[in-house]
C-alpha cells in the first residue's frame, strides 16, 4: 500500500475511533450505575478483552517487578481520572465534563515548562488565552447561579484533566523504558489495575455492582468494547501516519461530539454564549496542541 493511501486509511480509522470514544460519556450517563461502578466495569470489561487480544497475538505481559510498579501508579491516576470524570458527566453533562477533560493539553504543557524545563511558544500562550475566555463563557459568567452540584462537577472536570495528565505522563515514562511492552499490553494492564482500584473504591462507597437493566448492560458493553478497545486501538494505531495538524483536528471531534449527544439526547440548554465558549475552546485546545504539521512516515 502506498503512503498516500495509508494516510487515508488512517484517516477514516481516526475519525471512527474518535467517534466511538466520544459516545463513552453518553454510555456511563445512561447507565444506571453509581459512577465508580460504572468506571468498574468499563476498565473490566475493555481491560479483559485487551488481555485476550494480547494472548492470542502472542504480546509480551510482563517486563519487570520495577515496570509493573510504574503500570500500577498509572493506574492510581487513571482511577482517580475516571472516578472524578464520571462524578462530573453527571452533575453538569457528558458535553461539557468532556470539554474540562480536554484541558489536560495545558497541564501536560505546564508540568513541561515547570519540571522539564520545556518552553512555550505563541501557539500555546494563544491557544491558553482562547480556551480560558471559552470556559469562562461556558460556565463562569453564570457562576453564581449554578447549584452545588452543578458547580462541584465542574471542578471535577478540571480535576479529570489533571488525573488524566498524571496517567499520561506516567504511561510516557514507562513506554520508553528498555523493552517496553507494547501499547495494548500497557493500557491493557493498567485497565485490569484499574478495575480493582475502583471495585475496593466502589465497596467502600457502599455501591452495588448489580446491572439491573438492558439499558445499563448495553451500555456497559459499548463502554468497555467500542471506546475502551475498538476506539483507542484505532486512534493508537492510525496516529503515527498522520500530521499532528490532522490527527489534533481530528481528536477534536471528541469533546465536540460528546458536547453534540449532550444537546440531542439528554437536551442540555445552549446558549450563543455557550456556542461561543464552546468554540473558543476547542479553537484552544488545537492551537495549543499542534506543534508539528508533518506526518510520520512508516515503512511500506
Amino acid at each position: 500500500m502506498n503512503h498516500a493511501k495509508q494516510r487515508q486509511t488512517a484517516a477514516f480509522a481516526l475519525l471512527f475511533g474518535a467517534i466511538l470514544i466520544s459516545t463513552s460519556s453518553v454510555w456511563v450517563k445512561l447507565a444506571d450505575l453509581a459512577p465508580t461502578v460504572s468506571g468498574f466495569y468499563r476498565m473490566a470489561i475493555g481491560g479483559g478483552l485487551l488481555i485476550v487480544v494480547c494472548l492470542i497475538t502472542g504480546r509480551q505481559l510482563w517486563h519487570s517487578g520495577a515496570y509493573t510498579l510504574k503500570l500500577l501508579f498509572a493506574a492510581m491516576f487513571f482511577a482517580v481520572d475516571l472516578w472524578l470524570w464520571h462524578r462530573s458527566i453527571l452533575f453538569v453533562g457528558p458535553g461539557l465534563a468532556t470539554v474540562l477533560g480536554n484541558f489536560q493539553v495545558f497541564f501536560m504543557t505546564l508540568f513541561g515548562v515547570l519540571f522539564l524545563s520545556e518552553r512555550v511558544g505563541w501557539r500555546f500562550i494563544t491557544g491558553l488565552g482562547l480556551a480560558f475566555i471559552g470556559l469562562f463563557l461556558l460556565v463562569g459568567v453564570d457562576w453564581a447561579n449554578f447549584d452545588a452540584d452543578y458547580r462541584i462537577g465542574v471542578v471535577y472536570g478540571l480535576l479529570t484533566a489533571v488525573a488524566y495528565t498524571g496517567f499520561m505522563l506516567v504511561l510516557r515514562q514507562v513506554q520508553g523504558m528498555h523493552s517496553a511492552l507494547s501499547p495494548m499490553s500497557n493500557l491493557g494492564m493498567v485497565s485490569l489495575m484499574c478495575a480493582v482500584i475502583l471495585a475496593i473504591l466502589a465497596v467502600l462507597e457502599g455501591d452495588s455492582f448489580v446491572i439491573h437493566d438492558n439499558q445499563t448492560l448495553f451500555s456497559m458493553i459499548s463502554l468497555g468494547v467500542f471506546c475502551q478497545v475498538i476506539g483507542w486501538v484505532m486512534i493508537t494505531r492510525s496516529m503515527p501516519l498522520l500530521a499532528t495538524s490532522l490527527v489534533g483536528l481530528i481528536l477534536l471531534l471528541q469533546p465536540a461530539l460528546s458536547m453534540l449527544w449532550d444537546i440531542v439526547f439528554f437536551s442540555r440548554p445552549t446558549s450563543m454564549l455557550d456556542i461561543l465558549g464552546f468554540v473558543a475552546v476547542m479553537i484552544g485546545i488545537y492551537v495549543a496542541s499542534v506543534r508539528r504539521t508533518k506526518p510520520i512516515r512508516m515503512n511500506s
